[in-house]
């Protein structure tokens, strides 16, 4: 962060808030690698002067992390809103505090899914101090993540041979699902906007399976989909987006997709969807 904190003449500062020995945390660190850049992201983005600190301490059975801005603020009315997925009120504000990265609604779901709670205090035109929480004692349950075992008589071998492309414009999500996917594939390719996944599956005429996240720049994922379809009905096409309804499923069915999975990405389920749909990978 130090180039983009520097660039803006501010100081950015780390908290340590217990020593190297009670400093341990059994947690998804991914996930909390996540939640901190973006809150981090978020804070610089929406500074112009001043200082950022982030740090952590422990508070009872549980870490207790904060981001502490003096950005623009946030008014009173609109603490909560910012954390939904969904806003009726004031649509050019709560945008604005979408921010870089997963986005507010996404860090929200990521540290609920670490069975923690995230808040924000705030006074508009003085900054903001993001709160969020993780349980010491967490074990890493079914709720977080399950390592999941493939068929190995029947599809192993074939999915290990997937060539593989990602769709994605926050580079951590991309990060997070090259990860997940890197010891099923022979080869990963990646697209950051809806024009560029089209250009890539029309270059890749092999590729086995498409992540396709749907709210993207320039084109977005439903697009990009119909007219991928329109010259290759057979690639496997899972779509990902941030959005859980009924009706999103619904739209990315219509558009061409195979199926669809909800963001934050589970690795579990994302395995077994693939696995599911391993019969029309060719």
């Amino acid at each position: 962060f130090n180039p983009e904190v520097e660039k803006k003449g501010m100081q950015l500062s780390y908290k340590n808030g217990l020593t190297t020995e009670n400093a341990f945390l059994i947690t998804d660190k991914e996930k909390v690698y996540a939640i901190l850049t973006n809150l981090v992201k978020n804070a610089i983005k929406y500074s112009d002067k001043g200082t950022i600190e982030f740090g952590y301490k422990k508070k009872e059975k549980y870490l207790e992390f904060y981001v502490n801005d003096t950005g623009i603020g946030i008014p009173e009315d609109k603490k909560e809103a910012i954390f939904e997925r969904f806003i009726q009120t004031d649509h050019n504000l709560t945008s604005k505090y979408e921010g870089a990265g997963l986005g507010l609604a996404i860090t929200k779901a990521y540290v609920e899914l670490l069975e923690g709670k995230i808040w924000v205090e705030s006074e508009l035109n003085k900054g903001s101090c993001f709160y969020f929480t993780i349980p010491i004692d967490n074990k890493l349950d079914s709720k977080i993540e399950i390592p999941i075992e493939i068929n190995t008589d029947i599809q192993e071998e074939k999915l290990k041979k997937m060539k593989i492309l990602i769709v994605e414009d926050d580079y951590n999500s991309d990060l997070f699902l090259t990860r997940i996917l890197k010891s099923l594939s022979r080869e990963i390719i990646h697209a950051s906007t809806g024009v560029e996944a089209v250009e890539a599956c029309r270059n890749n005429s092999d590729l086995n399976l498409v992540l396709m996240d749907i709210k993207m720049p320039e084109m977005d994922g439903y697009e990009a989909v119909r007219q991928i379809r329109e010259f290759n009905k057979k690639v496997v096409i899972i779509a990902q987006t941030a959005y859980g309804l009924s009706s999103d499923k619904d739209a990315a069915i219509k558009a061409g997709c195979t199926d669809y999975i909800s963001k934050p990405i589970n690795k579990s389920l994302l395995l077994t969807m693939i696995e599911k749909h391993s019969q029309l990978i060719v």
